[in-house]
């Protein structure tokens, strides 16, 4: 493996930096730290924490990601992909449960980066990512149905199902104030875009509807809108680092969630810093943005933060602003830690209904319903991963999802490579006109000797060839005495194919029939020599061109 060195964009950008650029920079960053107060603050809640600690990710993670990142613009901090899963490992393992597997996400994340398995990761099936992504879209706009309506619920069960159940029977229980504060925050948000570009759609919504929800209370008398304030304890003290106390047995059982944490984060950031790509015309660093986004998620963590990643959302809103380099990601951060030490008082104002009504509008953006139905579309093996990895998101969770969704992709593609190579028998003659493995001079053919038969693999050759060799032997009525076997068309062998080749050959042995191996790439080649293939057939039986196979041939059948 070659050394890792990391080159953050930030080192690079700051080499050719402008007093323009910088301009441009604080702009955007001012903005961008604007549009990520809302989204941390709702994030943080629906995660099941405080409001504090959204902010605290979005500051912590969002100044890492910046410092130390592989791409110019992306904005990092907590998003709507972890709520669901934070929420789950919460209820099951705590908040100290949820900090352990942050950090060894974290860890999880170096090594991907160190390991530079950045390009990799990009190749998990889109069905999946899909499949997923609105899985997560659908689960938020179901956790937020009971503060978007005010419903009274004599309990609030996580399971998908039987949450639906218990909204639908007390759904008479709505309290028309909320609901007029969330859907008007939903209409504002969905408004916004047409009348203002800069001013995110959810900042507006927040501050109308506090508004709102104030006059209500101190004029009309209405008490029933549930703010913030009344649900958590307002702090704006920034918090100490602080290390968890972890033993074996805490971090055997978390590894799975770490994991999810993990391949979740890394396809999150990267697909946010390849879309930014597109827009800029620039190529990120995978695998210096995976480090960053560990490095990230080691640091969140420490100071009472929750998972983080680059978000799509934030990212394009610092591009769009005229974000160039890294610093506007620094100065979102320092935006945000400003309006956290002098203003995060007045949060406790902030109507939780029009927090549920910001959510809705992100699981909508998120769900890609038109992604989806184009998927449907496609072929059954694509369709029927996609609707797995969706029905159990939402039915069971996010880390099995994944799992059992990865797992049915990784045998379907195996199906298809296996597919992908060809053996086929070649009787009487050989075509040299459609044969470019070696010129023959002015041959246009070459006989195939009586008691030799030629077979030609097509394709890698793996799990999947040896039975098709099988097959194809079948069909001979005759024994041959020497078997031709053309691997010309053969990039590369497995430790499958090796022993299935293994296999034929001793069987072929015990039948007295010889194997001749006939245009072995120089790969293939290697890899049978080191695997000790040769001893068993002999280096005499390993010819460069099939003419030297067919005369190797002819000199054992004389024999």
């Amino acid at each position: 493996m070659k050394a890792f060195n990391i080159q953050t964009k930030l080192f690079s950008c700051l080499k050719t930096y402008n007093k323009k650029t910088f301009m441009s920079d604080l702009m955007a960053g001012i903005i961008v730290g604007i549009v990520a107060l809302p989204l941390a603050i709702a994030f943080g809640i629906a995660s099941g924490v405080t409001p504090e600690k959204g902010i605290i990710t979005a500051i912590v993670a969002g100044l890492v990601i910046s410092l130390f990142g592989g791409s110019k613009v992306q904005i990092g901090g907590p998003t709507g992909a972890f709520i669901i899963i934070i929420y789950g490992i919460i209820q099951k393992y705590g908040f100290e449960g949820l900090t352990i597997a942050t950090l060894m996400a974290g860890f999880f994340l170096v090594l991907f980066g160190l390991l530079r398995l950045g390009t990799i990761i990009k190749y998990i099936p889109y069905p999946i990512v899909v499949g997923f992504t609105s899985g997560i879209a659908v689960t938020i706009f179901t956790t937020q149905i009971k503060d978007l309506f005010g419903l009274t619920l004599p309990s609030n069960p996580s399971d998908f199902i039987e949450k639906w159940g218990v909204y639908l029977q007390n759904f008479d229980t709505i309290d028309p104030w909320c609901a007029l504060i969330g859907v008007a925050s939903v209409v504002v948000i969905a408004v916004t875009p047409r009348f203002s570009k800069k001013i995110p759609g959810s900042l507006i919504a927040i501050i109308l509807m506090t508004i709102v929800a104030l006059l209500l209370k101190n004029f009309a008398g209405v008490l029933s809108i549930e703010t913030i304030g009344d649900r958590f304890s307002i702090s704006n003290e920034l918090p100490a680092a602080q290390v968890p106390d972890m033993n074996w047995e805490t971090i055997k059982s978390l590894v799975s969630p770490a994991i999810t944490i993990a391949i979740l984060g890394a396809i999150e950031s990267l697909l946010s810093a390849t879309v930014a790509d597109g827009v800029i015309g620039d190529h990120h660093d995978s695998n210096t943005e995976l480090v960053a986004q560990g490095l990230a998620n080691i640091a969140s963590p420490l100071f009472g933060g929750i998972p983080a990643t680059g978000a799509i959302a934030r990212t394009m809103t610092n591009i769009n602003n005229g974000g160039k380099t890294p610093v506007a990601g620094i100065i979102h951060a320092v935006v945000l830690l400003l309006i956290f030490l002098f203003l995060m008082p007045l949060a406790k104002y902030i109507p939780m209904a029009c927090l549920a009504g910001v959510l809705v509008v992100v699981s909508y953006g998120m769900c890609g319903w038109r992604s989806f139905l184009e998927l449907m579309k496609n072929p059954k093996s694509d369709v029927t991963v996609l609707l797995i990895t969706f029905f159990l998101t939402i039915i069971f969770d996010l880390t099995i999802a994944i799992e059992v969704g990865l797992i049915i992709a990784c045998l379907l593609f195996m199906k298809r490579m296996s597919e992908t190579t060809d053996v086929k028998a070649i009787t009487e003659e050989i075509d040299l006109n459609q044969d470019a493995e070696f010129s023959t001079g002015n041959l246009d053919h070459l006989i195939i000797p009586q008691g030799v038969e030629v077979y030609e693999i097509n394709g890698p050759y793996f799990f999947g060839a040896g039975n098709k060799f099988e097959e194809i032997m079948a069909s001979f009525g005759d024994r041959p005495k020497v078997r031709i076997i053309r691997m010309r068309k053969v990039p590369f062998v497995d430790s499958t194919g090796i022993h299935n080749l293994t296999n034929l050959c001793e069987m072929s042995k015990k039948e007295g029939i010889q194997i001749v191996l006939s245009g072995v790439r120089e790969k293939v080649n290697g890899q049978l020599e080191h695997a000790g293939f040769y001893h068993l057939i002999g280096e005499e039986n390993i010819c460069s061109h099939i003419n030297l196979a067919l005369k190797r041939a002819n000199e054992i059948i004389e024999k």
